[in-house]
């Protein structure tokens, strides 16, 4: 296929990362534009004028937003590897839990540190986390998707490798061996997983006074 493919992004994003382990995954060849959010590209507010963010797929000059709308995307045009589940009902199910990790879990992982650890964001960030171990340990697999990363593991991936490094560099700590082995026990097979591997930035903690802003100004109370 001669297809055309840019990917705009800026380092370290999590949800970038979705975008390029499908990518990788269905061995696709792309090219990453790198923007800068102070100074948003012509190109970014075009591709994307809703949220002006990234990550964007640019395919054949047709733009698509939102990194799980863009691996779902990429799961349909290209059949190598299948990301989500041929059955409709094993579909849907995969799809349930990638919302549930993007739009309940994160936010609550979010909040902890947008509220300097406050005692009632950890437990509600705990509870989340709880129903995640609880289904790795009924389905008891290695991933969420059986034996290879699927949709819903892409999509766990700020809980897989960023937890950690927010945790250690703001000292709040809350995600542990202890409380919870499964999700630990696949975070580590899914860091490994090599596609992952060629994707994940470098271990980065930047300080703590920093970190701790960046969440204040977004999640933290007034």
């Amino acid at each position: 296929m001669g297809d055309e493919l840019k990917l705009y992004t800026v380092r370290g994003s999590p949800f970038v990362c979705r975008v390029e382990i499908a990518l990788k995954l269905k061995r696709i060849n792309y090219q990453i534009i790198q923007e800068d959010l102070k100074n948003k590209s012509s190109d970014l507010l075009n591709f994307n004028p809703v949220h002006k963010q990234v990550p964007v797929l640019l395919h054949n000059g047709k733009s698509i937003s939102e990194s799980l709308v863009i691996v779902e995307y990429i799961d349909d045009v290209w059949n190598a590897f299948p990301i989500l589940p041929h059955h409709p009902y094993q579909k849907s199910v995969a799809r349930f839990w990638a919302k549930f990790i993007d739009s309940t879990c994160i936010p609550a992982l979010f909040k902890v540190f947008g509220t300097n650890g406050a005692e009632q964001a950890i437990a509600e960030a705990c509870e989340k986390l709880q129903i995640l171990e609880n289904e790795l340990n009924v389905k008891g697999n290695k991933f969420f998707g059986g034996d290879n990363i699927n949709f819903i593991d892409i999509a766990a991936n700020v809980i897989a490798y960023w937890l950690g490094m927010l945790e250690e560099g703001t000292e709040i700590r809350f995600f542990t061996k202890e409380k919870f082995p499964k999700l630990h026990e696949w975070a580590d097979n899914f860091v490994k997983v090599e596609t992952v591997k060629e994707v994940l930035p470098p271990r980065i903690i930047p300080p703590k006074a920093q970190l701790l802003a960046v969440f204040k100004q977004r999640f933290g109370n007034s």
